[in-house]
């Protein structure tokens, strides 16, 4: 699928594709309520609505980000819902079926993750968890009754801690996907400073992405 992707918009990667794969996969009905935070030039939110889903809504912080995902889907005449914010805060208050989420999840080389500049899209703080352990807290809240959230993220970041967040939050949680990916420019640059902080192996230069499930269920009840 050709993509519309300005200079500092996130580039769909490996990650991009495993997550829309588990979106595929998940069957979503047409009338369902679908979320995609982070979505960069929205490739999954369009995937959603090319699947057929009818209400679809895409969120990102970045203005070109939000700029490329709404000529991508007037390109295909797709009526999705664009909207500028920082992670879910654009449409609190509001309920969904599916949310889906491609978070930044790289560990940064230097402090915070920064607030401006293409970094942006991936730099996640010294562990990688900047993003996740705030979408862990703020998107189980979005969920309707039966409700899921797909979201994906490194293997170096801490899949338990994901997990143990998300159930901590009332949601029934599981790795759903894995991908092993090799590293790319960013990785590679920084490779010596995840060996030296113990986030992969001497040598690794590879990558394993995870997509993670959770359910709202009928009792909202973690497992």
């Amino acid at each position: 699928m050709l993509i519309l992707r300005p200079p500092g918009v996130y580039l769909p990667q490996g990650d991009t594709a495993l997550l829309t794969e588990a979106l595929r996969d998940a069957a979503v009905p047409p009338d369902a309520r679908v979320l995609d935070v982070c979505t960069g030039t929205g490739a999954v939110a369009l995937a959603a609505a090319l699947g057929g889903t009818r209400r679809v809504t895409a969120v990102d912080v970045s203005t070109r980000a939000v700029l490329a995902a709404k000529v991508n889907a007037r390109l295909r005449g797709l009526p999705i819902r664009v909207l500028r914010g920082d992670l879910v805060e654009p449409v609190a208050g509001e309920e969904f079926d599916v949310i889906t989420a491609n978070p930044p999840y790289v560990p940064s080389v230097n402090g915070a993750p920064p607030r401006h500049g293409r970094a942006r899209a991936w730099d996640a703080g010294p562990g990688g968890r900047a993003g996740l352990d705030r979408l862990c807290a703020a998107a189980p809240p979005l969920l309707a009754e039966g409700g899921m959230l797909l979201m994906v993220q490194s293997a170096m970041c801490g899949v338990r801690a994901t997990l143990d967040s998300l159930r901590a939050n009332g949601l029934k949680a599981a790795v759903i996907a894995r991908r092993r990916e090799p590293f790319g420019p960013v990785l590679r640059g920084r490779a010596a400073v995840l060996e030296a902080r113990g986030l992969i192996r001497p040598g690794q230069r590879h990558d394993e992405l995870v997509v993670i499930r959770a359910d709202r269920t009928e009792h909202g009840a973690g497992a």
